[in-house]
Parts: structure tokens; sequence; C-alpha cells
């Protein structure tokens, strides 16, 4: 990560600190989205393992797992609303202060659920709290990956948007690393008993912790000088949802078609596919996170190359490149499993990853490329969010359905499918990479990057 959160040489050395301001930058977004996509995360596992026991337990083995990946799905539709919301702030007053506000918001409604009854002992009630709270997570975490991305995006030099970007890309990976960990390390210590009564509590209570952290990070960035230019220079929008809605339309809905192969493979490659190994193909839950563990490493290798080289070759090709290769990938991945040999299990899954990274790459900083600087929170946030109502939301129960209805293999072409979905949405979608961020507020068209270079106030304020 040393490389990783260096400025390059040509920044102006009359900054001084500008090194190190850059690293500041690039861990708030890191860490802070890290964070949050761990307290996503620990719920798609607790759903997938143990939420049918503790909050479905008259329901059959089946309903009681639907009912489970229900209440997953809950925050993805929570999630646009989230985007409106923060993004609406983050385009009005600033990206720093909302982020700090969507952290709290997500971190506090995760570590609840740890200490969240269950059926037993509250009845109907705590199911119901627990939609509650799933809902308030989304929403939360609908605000996290634009001002992230935006955070990053905006402080980054000309040239190196994609590899700065992915700051916040790369704190996906990190987030399901820890929270795979986490689970791993619990359910190895503790009996099944002990582990379903109270064990799976502590991944969320580790939230408090981990968002105390966050919180100290980002509180010590500065907000983006790209914002601060259009401030300066009265170019606020007075309600960017609705200029993005009459204005970038065509973006917008591309964008989210862009996302859905990404949130379609991940989500049923993690929360389904480990519910489907355990529970079908009776592989040890241990193994199943420890093969979890390699596939957030290969998908952080597919984000890591895919977003640099996107600053060379351009971001659209990338993600042609990645959902192109995610077809043929998720056709493979139930076939292996259907193995019940943990090699090719370990390999199907860890491909997938990588493919769905290398799609994903690109996107922290093609999304906010796509919008101009007024609108740019609320259309890369509401982008991303509608791919994954689109992509996630109903996933693991559609991925449910199919394989007790069809076959395993019905799973991977369901996958397939939104490969191909976003294959087409990207071919309509144009190239971003060699446009800047100063440009007139209420346009995504491209200008000369040299405008953006240096001084973003003369970009801005020249509209």
């Amino acid at each position: 990560m040393t490389d990783y959160m260096r400025a390059p040489s040509t920044v102006p050395s009359s900054e001084g600190t500008e090194q190190g301001r850059m690293r500041r930058i690039s861990a708030a977004s890191f860490f802070g989205t890290a964070i949050e996509f761990y307290d996503f995360y620990i719920y798609g596992m607790a759903a997938a393992l143990v939420f049918n026991h503790v909050f479905f337990p008259d329901l059959s083995t089946t309903g009681a797992l639907l009912a489970s990946f229900s209440t997953f799905g809950v925050a993805f539709v929570a999630r646009p609303l989230g985007s409106m919301l923060f993004g609406h702030f983050g385009d009005r007053l600033g990206r720093k202060s909302v982020l700090v506000i969507s952290l709290l918001m997500m971190g506090l409604s995760t570590a609840c659920v740890g200490l969240l009854p269950g059926y037993a002992q509250w009845g109907i009630a705590a199911p119901l709290v627990l939609v509650l709270l799933r809902f308030v997570q989304g929403v939360g975490l609908g605000g996290e990956f634009g001002g992230a991305a935006l955070l990053a995006v905006e402080h980054a030099p000309p040239g190196r948007r994609g590899r700065f970007g992915s700051a916040a890309q790369l704190g996906a990976p990190l987030g399901l690393l820890i929270a795979t960990a986490v689970f791993w390390a619990m359910s190895s210590a503790l009996p099944n008993g002990a582990f379903i009564e109270w064990g799976w509590r502590i991944p969320f209570l580790l939230s408090f912790a981990f968002t105390a952290v966050g919180l100290v990070v980002r509180l010590k960035v500065a907000e983006t000088p790209v914002f601060r230019a259009m401030a300066q220079a009265q170019g606020l929008s007075r309600v960017p949802v609705k200029d993005v809605l009459r204005k970038n339309p065509r973006e917008l809905l591309l964008g989210a078609g862009a996302m859905v192969v990404v949130f379609c493979t991940f989500y049923t490659g993690s929360a389904f596919c480990l519910s489907y190994a355990t529970g079908a193909l009776k592989i040890a839950r241990g193994d199943m996170l420890a093969i979890s563990l390699i596939g957030c490493l290969t998908f952080a290798a597919g984000i890591w190359v895919s977003a640099t080289a996107s600053d060379r070759i351009g971001r659209k090709r990338m993600m042609l490149v990645g959902a192109a290769v995610t077809v043929p990938c998720a056709l493979a991945v139930f076939p292996m499993m259907d193995t019940r040999q943990i090699v090719l299990i370990a390999l199907a899954l860890g491909a997938l990853n990588f493919c769905t990274g290398l799609t994903y790459g690109p996107i922290g900083a093609y999304l906010p490329e796509l919008f101009g600087a007024s609108v740019r929170y609320t259309g890369a946030s509401l982008a991303y969010n509608l791919g994954g109502v689109l992509g996630a939301a109903a996933a693991p129960l559609i991925a449910t359905h199919l394989q007790a209805s069809f076959g395993s293999f019905s799973v991977g072409l369901y996958m397939g499918a939104a490969g191909l979905v976003s294959l087409a949405c990207i071919c309509f979608l144009p190239e971003t990479s060699r446009r800047g961020l100063g440009h007139r507020p209420e346009t995504a068209g491209p200008v000369p990057e040299q405008e953006n270079e240096g001084s973003p106030v003369r970009a801005t304020a020249s509209r």
C-alpha cells in the first residue's frame, strides 16, 4: 500500500506536504469504505449462516433461508434513497461532511444488530427490528460509494484518477476480508451451538471500534478542490437529483446497467455460494470461509489490475474485458463446485472474484467522470446503487429459487445473463479517462485535461 498511497512526482513541490496529503486522502477513502463494507458483508454472511436459525426458527429450511435473504435485500432497496439523500447534501454542502454521517449511520446500525435479541426472546418484533436496522444500513451505504470515490478522484492528479479512485474500490475486498476472517475465527473457535447462540454477534459488535477508527481517519482530510472551486464560482445545483434525471438520464441508466454484473456475481458468489456449499454440498463452514478469504485476494487483484490499466488504455475497454470474461467464468462455477473438491471450489470462486474485480476496478473513476461536478455525488451514487438494486437486491433469493427448481447450473446461467446485460450497457457508454473534472457543472461533456490541471478554480469559474 505504500506505493499506492504515494503521490506522483509531478505534484508541485510548492505544496510541501502534498505526498502526505494524498496518502491521507487515499487512506480516508480506502479505510472508510472498508469499514462500511465490512458492516455490509457481515450481515450477508450472517444471513447465509445463522439468521435463519436465530430470527426464523419456525420456518422450513428453505423458507427460513429465503426469509433470511429477504432481509439481506432490504438494504439494496434503501441504497438509492441514501444516494439521493447523501448525494443532495454532498453536492450542496461538500463531499467530506456527508461521508462522516454515512459512516456513523452504517456503523451504529450494524452494531445494534449484534445487540438484537432473537425470535425466542422478542417474537415477531425481532425480525421486524432486524429489517429496520438493515434498512438504515442501506441508507448509510447508499451515500458511501459516491463520496469515497469523489474524495479520491477529485484530489487525484490528471492521468492517475483510475489508480487513486481504486482506493474506494479496494476498500470493498478489505472489508470482506476482515468480515470473513472474523467469522472464520469465531466459527473455528466455538462449537456450532455457541456460534449460533452468541458467537455470530461478535463481528457486529466490533463495528463500534471500527467506526471510531474510520471517523478519526476521515475527519483529518480536507474538502476536494473541485467542490471548493465550484462553490466559489457559485456553480452548485439547487436540486441535484432533478438535474441528473433531466440532463443525464442516459448516463444514469447505462451506468447502473454496467454495475449489474458486479453486484450479481459478487453477492451470488459470496452470500449464496456460501450457503449452497455449506448446506447442499455439506462443505465444512470453516473450509468455505477460508475459500472466501482467497476470493477476497483475487477480487482485490482484479480491481488493482483493471483500475491502474484504465489510466493507460481507458476505463471502458477494461470494463468490457471484465464483463466479457465473467460470462464463461460464471458458467463454469457450479459444475466445479458440485465436484465437492475444495481445490476446484477455491479455483472457481477465486476466478469469479477476479473477473468481477476487472469490471469493478475502474468504476471509482468512471462513474464520477460521467457526471458534471454539480451533480457528481448524486449521479455517481445513484447509478452505482441502482445497479445494486438490479443486480444484487434479489440475487441470493433468485439463486436459491433457481437452484431449488432447476439445479445449480441455472444459477451460473443467471450470472452469465447479468454479464451480457452489463456488456451491452458498457458498449453504449463513452470513454471518459481523458475528461477533466472541472468542466461546467451542468454538463458531463469532455474538456481538455490541462484545463483541470493546477487550477480547478479556473476550470470551473470559466462558465
